[in-house]
């Protein structure tokens, strides 16, 4: 019964986390929002499995189906355990495997229950920063972005455009406003947003250079407000006006 409460109940309380994190509208801060419907069909495909599984009776895992012929039983004492056969290494390594699948899981569900969710850091995005720009697009997002159909473009989409572009100069001009966090630059700061394919495992800073006078604090969100500038061959933005703002309530691109 302990290895049974053991296993189930972790499953269980990180299953009944994940539903209430998606619930509350939490759930985003864990793993792509595209992905959620298939985490939380998992989590509750998890919690039906929990409850049938204490519909089985203790022991029934044992259960092989062996058939071991008509040979008769010993007779032996139903109370006396002393003449139990030693457990075989294989079932100390099953039993030291369960006590640890358990507690990593207890305590995954621990941390989950205590921590609040809270957004990846600036820190963390400089740590993951490889010194050139991750390529979160393909050549659609550059063909897009010449037409002049950026709208709907993010800092991720942009820091692409950045990489990629053949001829920055078709880009100069273009106005935009961006919201992110602010990263060290070299004439300004680096508007940054980290970009999640997944789940925050996965996430890859994305930034543009921005060229002001006005530098927030490292970490502080703003709100740029400016026109992308080809200047010798490199993009970056000219910052007409930089708003410090609170985080969002979606902190990610995705």
């Amino acid at each position: 019964m302990w290895f049974r409460m053991l296993g189930v109940g972790a499953v269980a309380l990180i299953s009944a986390l994940t539903i209430a994190l998606a619930v509350t509208g939490r759930l985003g801060l864990y793993i792509n929002p595209e992905s959620s419907w298939f985490a939380v069909s998992m989590a509750a495909l998890a919690l039906v499995g929990c409850a049938i599984s204490f519909v089985l009776p203790l022991g029934a895992a044992e259960d092989h189906g062996h058939d071991h012929g008509d040979a008769p039983a010993a007779d032996h004492d139903p109370h006396d355990h002393h003449d139990h056969a030693p457990r075989t290494p294989r079932q100390v390594v099953g039993t030291a495997v369960t006590v640890a699948g358990g507690a990593l899981a207890l305590g995954l569900a621990g941390t989950m229950l205590v921590v609040p969710p809270a957004t990846l850091s600036a820190e963390l995005a400089a740590s993951r920063t490889t010194g050139s720009a991750p390529l979160f697009q393909g050549a659609d997002t550059v063909a897009l972005a010449i037409t002049g159909d950026t709208a709907s473009f993010g800092i991720g989409d942009w820091a692409s455009v950045f990489a990629t572009a053949t001829d920055p100069e078709v880009f100069d001009g273009t106005e935009i406003s961006l919201t992110g966090f602010v990263a060290p630059g070299q004439q300004g700061f680096a508007l940054t947003r980290l970009i999640i394919t997944h789940c925050v495992i996965d996430a890859q800073p994305a930034s543009l250079p921005v060229a002001t006078d006005d530098i927030p604090r490292k970490g502080q969100w703003v709100t740029v407000t400016g026109t992308i500038r080809d200047v010798d061959g490199q993009l970056q933005v000219t910052a007409a006006s930089v708003e410090q703002i609170d985080e969002p309530k979606d902190p990610y691109e995705f």
